[in-house]
């Protein structure tokens, strides 16, 4: 069939074909989702929900797909789309309104608007993105040096380590593979070009490397940081704000679809936090982070966000295929309530709870 053709193996053939002999900073991080078996069935379903929009607007979620910033807006927006679908309802991508155009209009039997739901995805900064690619491009060049051992950024300073750039990464991974093959015992410490590497090992010796009889490098992982729900709440405050006169207009209940970004860690709990002004702390970092940032609080006035009235609530959107509803909270101070198959997504949600 051919929606199941649109991401099929000539499109993997093609990525192949135009990205795969970049070197890993030189390529989207959404590369592996766009060519690799595993992720054939998130290629098939990006597939079957691109074919149920207008052709116009397949073709610019497809532009926007497999960029590293737009991906995930992109599949939350589509997975919200699905969700209305599958819960009975009639839902137009993009609808007009005056000036504004809601990510879904969900239509009554009368062909008028009965809800309109906006879609907002936390992302990291967008710099994030390069960071990533800069580090895995790093490790890319290690894991060739036929050394055994693992390896790790040590602290310097107070500040986050950037990515050396792809000239620099270079001259470092050939530095690092003569240093390392000089001595049958690896060197506890290796400064090269402003980098300072080192030797993970334990009182018997270094660490055994991953990848076997290569060097394995334990990158900053670039996402390394608190987790703070704060940044989609004021989001979502933005979006009831910039919809609030369609909303009064036709007189019907608004609804956002949120998800997170996986490099953002943020979950649904923690919204929850936010939502019960229970001030919990949530940090993110691997193995090779060393600096991972600060948080301010205050214990004496927790921070609590209180739902807009004119907002009647959320739809946690999974960033886990197949990207459903991961849970649904209603705004009991809304103005108006979300139509009866929402409340019973989330009657299905508490009932599937241990």
């Amino acid at each position: 069939m051919e929606q199941r053709l649109r991401f099929g193996p000539e499109f993997v053939k093609e990525h192949r074909r135009r990205f795969g002999d970049r070197p890993r900073s030189g390529r989207q991080l959404t590369y592996d989702i766009a060519v690799d078996d595993e992720y054939a069935p998130w290629r098939a379903w990006l597939g079957e929900q691109l074919d149920l929009l207008a052709a116009k607007q397949a073709e610019e979620f497809g532009r926007k797909l497999w960029l590293d910033e737009s991906h995930w807006p992109c599949v939350f927006e589509l997975a919200a789309g699905a969700a209305l679908r599958g819960a009975g309802f009639t839902a137009v991508y993009e609808g007009e309104h005056g000036r504004l155009t809601p990510d879904w209009s969900v239509l009554g039997a009368d062909g008028k608007p009965a809800m309109f739901v906006e879609v907002h995805t936390d992302q990291p900064a967008r710099q994030t993105f390069g960071q990533i690619r800069g580090w895995h491009y790093l490790d890319q060049l290690i894991r060739k040096i036929p050394v055994g051992v693992v390896l790790a950024m040590a602290a310097r300073g107070n500040v986050p380590p950037q990515p050396p750039e792809a000239g620099i990464a270079k001259r470092i991974a050939r530095d690092l593979r003569v240093r390392l093959l000089a001595s049958p015992v690896p060197p506890a410490v290796i400064d090269t070009h402003g980098y300072r590497f080192t030797v993970v090992g334990d009182r018997f010796g270094p660490l055994r490397s991953a990848n076997g009889l290569c060097a394995q490098f334990a990158s900053p992982s670039g996402i390394a940081g608190p987790v703070d729900a704060r940044r989609l709440a004021a989001a979502v405050d933005a979006k009831v704000k910039k919809y609030a006169d369609v909303i009064d207009a036709h007189d019907v209940p608004f609804v956002v679809a949120v998800g997170a970004h996986p490099f953002t860690g943020l979950e649904l709990t923690n919204v929850d936090h936010l939502l019960a002004g229970e001030q919990v702390m949530t940090f993110q970092f691997n193995p090779g982070d060393w600096h991972i940032g600060s948080y301010q609080v205050d214990l004496a006035h927790p921070f609590r966000w209180t739902m807009p009235a004119r907002l009647s609530g959320l739809l946690w959107m999974s960033n886990t295929f197949p990207f459903s509803v991961g849970g649904v909270r209603l705004n009991a101070e809304a103005s108006r309530g979300v139509p009866q198959a929402l409340v019973d997504l989330r009657v299905s949600e508490e009932q599937s709870e241990p």
